[in-house]
């Protein structure tokens, strides 16, 4: 067995920390906040480092791609509805910031049953040991009539479920993020995994509509990402759906001679998963492109990521 020595540090070279680069310096720092400052204030005061950084810069992304006249696509989970972010997302498609909106299943359960009645969300464990969970009629009835309905117009999901929204009498239906898409032309695009959602486990569910309503607003969302260079493409809290389709529709959009290169993806979400690591951030944008992770919860990112967009388009 070899003996060690410790090792003697009389030799050790050394260098003054003036010719050093160094990561951090007082230039970047964050501010002291006063009582009664402007929102504005609060961003300035922000340390330019690290999240603070991505977050400036993801917003300043959005900014410089709606004053190019260039897309700002989300694609969410139906948890962003969930905790209270319908009213933000359709503020900003209201301004001209978002420009389409492609989502999961659940998404149109939610905005449902919110611009129907007010309240959504059940006691899942709750309702499972009853056998009722997800077994509201009027969801149910409602959802799948729309989307076999908008079929026979030539409709995808999300254009047959905001049509029947925005055609209604509901008493909520101005909340309804597919109505207002409807209303101002907006794409929106739902993306079906069947079984995933309660409205397949109704009576009136029909396989054939559901499939080919979503197939259909697979195409129109590759039309979208096809449109995508300059833009930008925030994932908003989903983990799996949303990842894959905007991979596949991304592959469609440059298979087809479509340059969609100099984008930049946001991820944001309260834990980093591997499909939005992989499929949004670092493989869409190896090449060229620009990708930040945004961590945190929604109902608290988001709402600052929407106040910090609009003070500076203004």
């Amino acid at each position: 067995m070899t003996k060690y020595k410790p090792v003697s540090l009389k030799k050790v070279k050394t260098c003054s920390i003036s010719k050093r680069k160094s990561k951090v310096s007082l230039a970047v720092v964050a501010s002291i906040p006063a009582k009664g400052e402007t929102f504005r204030r609060f961003l300035d005061s922000l340390p330019d480092i690290l999240a603070a950084k991505n977050f400036k810069a993801a917003v300043a992304a959005v900014v410089k791609a709606r004053k190019n006249n260039r897309p700002v696509v989300i694609g969410m989970g139906a948890h962003p509805i969930k905790v209270g972010l319908s009213p933000l997302i359709i503020d900003l498609m209201k301004k001209g910031v978002i420009t389409a909106i492609a989502t999961n299943g659940a998404c149109i359960v939610h905005d449902f049953e919110l611009s129907y009645i007010g309240h959504t969300s059940e006691d899942v464990g709750k309702e499972l040991c009853k056998g009722t969970f997800g077994m509201a009629d009027e969801t149910g009835t409602y959802l799948n009539k729309a989307i076999k309905n908008g079929l026979k117009k030539g409709f995808g999901i999300g254009q047959s479920v905001g049509e029947m929204i925005y055609r209604s009498s509901f008493r909520f239906k101005n909340r309804s993020i597919f109505a207002n898409a409807y209303e101002l032309g907006i794409p929106a695009t739902v993306h079906v995994a069947i079984g995933t959602d309660i409205i397949h486990m109704h009576p009136e569910a029909d396989g054939m509509a559901i499939g080919e309503g979503s197939f259909r607003d697979f195409r129109l969302f590759s039309a979208v990402v096809s449109d995508l260079e300059g833009g930008v493409y925030i994932n908003l809290g989903s983990a799996v759906i949303m990842p894959e389709v905007f991979l596949k529709a991304l592959t469609v959009a440059r298979n087809l001679g479509n340059k969609v290169e100099n984008i930049t993806t946001v991820n944001m979400d309260f834990i980093q998963h591997y499909r939005p690591a992989e499929n949004v951030l670092r493989r869409p944008t190896m090449n060229r492109g620009t990708c930040y992770a945004l961590t945190g919860h929604h109902e608290i990112m988001f709402p600052l990521l929407a106040a910090a967009i609009i003070e500076e388009i203004g």
